[in-house]
């Protein structure tokens, strides 16, 4: 149809589009908008809502122990590190179950060479499995298997096939089980599509672990290692690639933040040569800044308009930088701050407010920086009754939850002093992180899922 500007069929044509146009606007904001207040009510990444470590609306109970508050424990087959993820009556997670089917033609474990760690390369096939749990009970809603084969390297003691923490836009569930694939499904358990990744080396096969990140349509998924490291980019609805950077990186964990500031969405990665960030849109980077240490796995947080960076295997080192950046600011003053000490290998940082809670290296040594200025309101402070901590600390309803590996979890108050409120108790090891919706906090271990929650009748 064309319109002829002047004419009052083409003045009404026009004002029927912008309607239609201010109507769909409407509808995408209001649609945006509930989007935004369920994420706030569940827990569908990694990090939580905000990619903080922060349960906006939680409040989970104080005190539990195998028979206290707990509103349910389902025992997981197989073995993974992965935290889980909740989206209204959902609860998704993933495993590595050992088949014990022999592969043809590979040496036997007890065959092959010594590895640092001790580290062996399986010679059975394994299922990867993707499960579903009924918040309510416990019960597996449905279980689907992304793919059955041999890992072609092993892992570090500490890691597993399934590390990764599965994530969703309420829509669609997302999962990365590193090289053996990205695999999307619906909530009900349908696959929607997968992609084969291809085979990458880790340092001294230490194992994969980063976390798929989504936003609007685009699923990001990041694999620093040491063969190939790339940026890959695909298409939320269906998995199409629609860009990918190589990466000059060697192996890293940390699970990118997408973040959008003054008109652009930024895409943020964590590594040792660089912090870097992406136009999400296009791939190109915008801005990118050194100083951070080896074997990077903690996790970037935003704050106001600095993100905060931090790493410490072999040197200790966090950093809050402007998301307004361009180019290499590396030694610039364009770094807010610096702060060089006791920083985090493995957990990431939890921003709770003004407030930012960090581990010592796995230590239960306690560190909380103002946001703002990274000045130490509290330093290098044992914790009591943690030792050695994997899981990455979270927050709700003014209160920080620490898990450590042993099951013990100390629960304080959030302030810039250490006030424990409870130090609580579970039969089993946790290395993965918790997740925090409404009433209840859920625990991953070695064996089984729990529930936690406040029981009337208690």
């Amino acid at each position: 149809m064309v319109i002829l500007k002047g004419t009052a069929m083409s003045r009404a044509l026009r004002r029927g589009w912008i309607a239609v146009a201010l109507g769909m606007t409407i509808t995408t904001t209001a649609f945006a908008a509930d989007l935004t207040a369920l994420r706030e009510h569940n827990w569908h990444q990694w990090r939580g809502p905000a990619a903080t470590g922060v349960a906006i609306h939680g409040d989970p109970p104080v005190e539990w122990g195998e028979t206290r508050n707990v509103k349910w424990k389902a025992e997981i087959p197989g073995n993974g590190k992965s935290t889980p993820i909740v989206w209204e009556n959902r609860v998704f997670l993933i495993t590595a179950i050992n088949t014990d089917m022999v592969a043809e033609g590979v040496a036997k474990p007890e065959e092959q060479p010594q590895r640092p760690f001790g580290i062996k390369f399986p010679n059975t096939k394994y299922r990867f499995v993707v499960m579903c749990l009924d918040r309510t009970t416990g019960k597996v809603l449905w279980e689907r298997t992304a793919v059955e084969e041999l890992p072609h390297e092993g892992h570090h003691g500490d890691n597993s096939f399934a590390t990764a923490s599965p994530t969703t836009d309420g829509e669609r569930v997302y999962v990365s089980f590193g090289s053996r694939g990205l695999y999307c499904y619906s909530l009900d358990g349908e696959l929607l599509w997968k992609k084969k990744l291809g085979n990458v080396e880790t340092r001294l096969s230490f194992g994969e672990a980063c976390s798929p990140v989504v936003h609007g349509d685009f699923v990001v998924l990041n694999r620093d290692n040491d063969s190939d490291s790339r940026i890959l980019v695909f298409d939320a609805r269906t998995g199409d690639l629609r860009w990918e950077a190589k990466r000059e990186e060697k192996s890293a964990w940390a699970t990118p933040l997408i973040v959008e500031h003054q008109g652009r969405t930024q895409l943020i990665t964590n590594a040792s040569q660089r912090v870097r960030s992406y136009d999400l849109m296009t791939g190109e980077v915008l801005w990118q800044c050194g100083g951070q240490v080896g074997n990077v796995t903690p996790c970037p947080v935003v704050w106001g308009d600095q993100v905060i960076c931090m790493s410490g295997y072999r040197g200790s080192m966090a950093m809050s930088l402007p998301l307004d950046a361009q180019g290499d600011i590396t030694e610039t003053d364009r770094i807010a701050w610096r702060y060089g000490k006791d920083t985090p290998y493995v957990p990431s940082p939890l921003l709770y407010g003004d407030l930012l809670y960090f581990n010592k290296l796995n230590n239960g040594i306690l560190t909380i920086l103002d946001a703002k200025t990274g000045t130490p309101v509290l330093e290098s402070v044992r914790m009591p009754g943690i030792s050695n901590i994997y899981a990455s600390p979270v927050g709700a309803a003014d209160r920080v939850y620490f898990l450590g590996r042993d099951g013990t979890t100390l629960v304080t108050k959030h302030a810039k002093t250490l006030e424990v409120l409870a130090n609580n108790k579970l039969d089993d090891s946790f290395d993965a992180s918790p997740a925090i919706v409404g009433k209840q906090i859920f625990l991953r271990g070695s064996k089984s899922v729990y529930c936690l929650e406040a029981m009337a009748a208690e």
